[in-house]
């Protein structure tokens, strides 16, 4: 019976003289972009040489980048990135940079993860609703302390809907009062921001 997966749960592709890549977990052949989507989907595999059993993992993924670059979009490996990668083949420091760029990319993840996070708890889990609600409600709170009752709806100043007409029925400290809430949520989104950036 054909290994399927490794007994730490790696599944296992074998490669054929034909080219044929063959999922054993699946008992499917595969192409090179089925490999590209479970790399991405974090799904752990080891790509064999099926005749000699070799390990041709690094192979079949440098041919993957290779092909995601020619592929005419964006490419992601600056040119000056892959002459100075190439200028270090047979240097000294050769055996250091597998271990620099590894964990360069680990730091680049755990960055990227540590934004993210902070971007949800700032504003909620749908972070474009949260936002819009917010700016909704600078707007109205800026509208109000400058034109009373202009943000109301149907857009009547304060006081015409009262009896007497009386505008001066908006006082001071009412004025004071709105300003205080516009300058509260101005901070509040410019704590979010810092956290953001940081």
């Amino acid at each position: 019976m054909a290994e399927k997966k490794r007994e730490d749960g790696v599944i296992i592709i074998k490669k054929y003289a034909n080219r044929r890549l063959y999922n054993t977990d699946s008992s499917s052949y595969i192409t090179l972009d089925h490999l590209s989507k479970m790399t991405r989907e974090g799904v752990e595999f080891q790509v064999v040489d099926a005749k000699s059993g070799n390990d041709i993992t690094h192979q079949i993924l440098t041919q993957i980048i290779m092909d995601e670059e020619a592929a005419g979009g964006s490419q992601m490996l600056p040119v000056s990135f892959l002459r100075d990668l190439i200028s270090m083949y047979g240097n000294s420091m050769q055996s250091m940079i597998p271990h620099y760029l590894e964990m360069s990319m680990q730091h680049f993840r755990e960055n990227q993860m540590k934004m993210r996070k902070t971007f949800e708890e700032s504003l909620g889990s749908n972070p474009l609703a949260k936002l819009a609600q917010q700016n909704m409600a600078m707007f109205t709170a800026a509208t109000n302390a400058f034109m009373p009752g202009a943000a109301q709806p149907g857009g009547a100043p304060q006081g015409e809907d009262r009896p007497d007409g009386d505008a001066s029925a908006t006082t001071d400290e009412g004025k004071e009062a709105e300003l205080e809430t516009l300058r509260q949520q101005m901070a509040e989104m410019q704590n979010q921001l810092n956290k953001l950036i940081k």
